[in-house]
């Protein structure tokens, strides 16, 4: 086991070196100047200003040099400090951190708890007219992008009814129902068609045709046998969904000014504010990295196949099938 999580460990070092080396590439050669923008609202600013003002961010070094400073600062937490508000990143993240986990939270709720017993029924009465209505609904709600249903449900419940608050900024509880059940609809969809599918898979091996044999109740093979062999593939989603939420909804957090990670990333990107923006690149792949190792781990840990096909040279999830 101790060498299985350092073999995945060691995978992620490169790949993470490689994210920020690219990331910090592509703010230094973005086509606006940040000073540029910094002064553009005050007008009148020489030239003069402008290099003493790049010379005190570091701006005028070489690149490498520049990379160097930021990454050292990267890694030993401190990731600069922002154009356009002068305070600290690490802070900024701080302060919009627990708000991006509230609805993550209240999302992954929603969705397993809509997305397990209707893949699992669909599963079961598999080319019923049940389970064609559930395959119907949760294509449709796979296909609706997020922002269409994020208007269509301020529209209805907002303005029409006037259960809900407009905007979620400090707007109460309710604030959270709607960016929840927006995000909550894509993901029941795709988690309900994936848990059918899965479920289906399991339902057809030979282990659960020899417990009926026996005389196994249906109701423990589905829920003991089939239900555990299939947790590895929900894993694997939670984890893909946790890496996303986390990294913030952009689109959710704008339309509801949910004030979170996604929402700061986008107006560092408006005022380009580079320092944010490069840190929320990073922010989103030791997310995305740090997910996917412990879905890996944990996939390791509760099913034996996984454990076999490591002793066999395999390296995880991706090989059992």
């Amino acid at each position: 086991m101790r060498r299985y999580v350092l073999a995945r460990f060691l995978q992620l070092v490169p790949i993470l070196a490689f994210v920020t080396f690219l990331t910090f590439g592509m703010m230094q050669f973005a086509a606006d100047d940040a000073v540029d923008v910094l002064y553009e609202q005050t007008g009148g600013v020489s030239e003069e200003v402008k290099a003493e003002k790049r010379h005190e961010l570091g701006l005028d070094q070489p690149f490498l040099v520049q990379y160097g400073h930021w990454l050292g600062g990267v890694l030993t937490g401190d990731m600069g400090r922002s154009y356009i508000s002068g305070k600290l990143v690490f802070d900024t993240f701080a302060e919009r951190f627990p708000a991006t986990v509230e609805l993550m939270l209240v999302s992954i709720a929603l969705t397993l708890l809509v997305a397990l017993p209707l893949g699992i029924f669909a599963a079961v009465r598999q080319n019923t007219v049940m389970d064609a209505i559930i395959r119907f609904l949760s294509f449709i709600g796979n296909s609706l992008p997020n922002f269409f249903v994020a208007l269509l449900l301020i529209y209805i419940f907002a303005l029409k009814l006037g259960w809900l608050p407009v905007m979620s900024s400090g707007s109460g509880p309710s604030s959270i129902v709607l960016p929840s059940v927006t995000l909550a609809i894509a993901m029941g969809a795709k988690y309900t068609r994936q848990i059918r599918a899965v479920v289906l898979e399991e339902l057809r091996k030979p282990y659960v045709d020899g417990a009926r044999a026996r005389g196994v109740p249906e109701r423990r093979i589905l829920w003991h046998d089939v239900l555990k062999s299939s947790l590895v593939t929900i894993i694997t989603l939670l984890a893909l969904s946790i890496g996303s939420l986390l990294g913030g909804t952009v689109i959710v957090e704008t339309i509801f000014l949910w004030d979170g990670v996604g929402k700061m990333a986008v107006d560092a990107i408006l005022m380009r504010d580079y320092p944010l923006i490069q840190s929320y690149v990073v922010w989103m792949s030791i997310v995305y990295v740090v997910m996917n190792l412990a879905a890996d781990l944990l996939c390791h840990a509760i099913d034996p196949r996984v454990r076999y096909q490591e002793e066999r040279g395999g390296t995880g999830k991706g090989d059992v099938r």
